[in-house]
């Protein structure tokens, strides 16, 4: 398993600090989130700002998946919007993000970015939910397939796509494209599939390209650490090594920010422990 951790969940550190703090407890690598604190996908020196943080991933020997879920990237006042569902004024921006994102992907050597639906504004119907989102969807994975980077889609709980089953449906819209692979947070897992996380993750694995991990409960959308939830892990990373899955798994806890440096530790000694013991299983 190589374990990675959410740059996310370091928002009070600067950003080479975050990455060192990180390699120094043995992370392999970074889920990297967009956004003006760390790595600004709008500054106007971005070209040199990604050649510097390539540069001290690459000292670090850390991969690096490019996450776009900064909360108030786009509208500084409302978390999360516009989105891909979005009147097209909105929509706009959103998808303009993700190209910026792709482009970051691609010249940081990123194994994935990822990305999710959005919520759709009261009033908004499903058919016309549905006609926003493959339009943008389709133009984030043309720009993907020209700059050879792999896309994970997320499936959110929340939002209008929020299952695997939705994924499979707008992967199946769009004609299948190579390049759109799923993000599997495997804790909206335990929050709202109706299946036993070990099955969630089985059924994922032929679009699996990035995979977020934490505690969770049963229909409550919190990300915890580890133990403190309702999930019991070792079967999980069974199931992962059992789809032969070699990318990144990253831990997501965004809310944790003012403990970072004793929460990552705890949790790679978590995940290690739990690795361990899927072998005996």
């Amino acid at each position: 398993m190589r374990f990675a951790y959410g740059t996310n969940g370091f928002a009070n550190h600067r950003l080479d600090e975050a990455l060192a703090v990180l390699a120094d407890l043995g992370y392999e690598g970074v889920a990297l989130t967009l956004d003006p604190g760390h790595l600004d996908p709008y500054a106007p020196d971005l070209a040199r700002e990604v050649a510097r943080v390539g540069k001290r991933l690459a000292e670090l020997g850390l991969g690096v998946v490019i996450e776009t879920g900064g909360r108030y990237v786009i509208d500084p006042r409302r978390k999360h919007h516009p989105t891909l569902l979005s009147p097209p004024e909105g929509a706009e921006r959103r998808i303009d993000l993700l190209l910026r994102a792709v482009r970051v992907a691609e010249d940081l050597g990123a194994e994935a970015m990822s990305f999710w639906s959005g919520t759709a504004d009261p009033g908004v119907s499903d058919d016309t939910a549905w006609e926003r989102l493959t339009d943008g969807v389709a133009q984030v994975v043309a720009e993907a397939e020209r700059r050879g980077v792999t896309l994970g889609f997320e499936p959110e709980p929340g939002m209008f796509v929020d299952t695997i089953a939705g994924f499979e449906e707008l992967h199946a819209t769009l004609g299948g494209p190579a390049e759109l692979g799923l993000t599997l947070d495997i804790g909206h897992c335990r929050c709202l599939e109706p299946r036993p996380v070990p099955d969630c993750v089985r059924r994922a694995a032929p679009h699996l390209v990035n995979v977020q991990i934490e505690d969770m409960r049963r229909g409550v959308h919190e990300h915890l650490e580890f133990g403190r939830g309702e999930i019991d892990f070792p079967p999980v990373l069974a199931a992962l090594a059992e789809t032969g899955y070699r990318g990144l798994v990253g831990v997501e806890l965004p809310r944790h920010s003012h403990a970072a440096p004793a929460v990552a530790e705890h949790s790679i000694r978590f995940l290690r422990a739990a690795a361990a013991a899927k072998e005996a299983l």
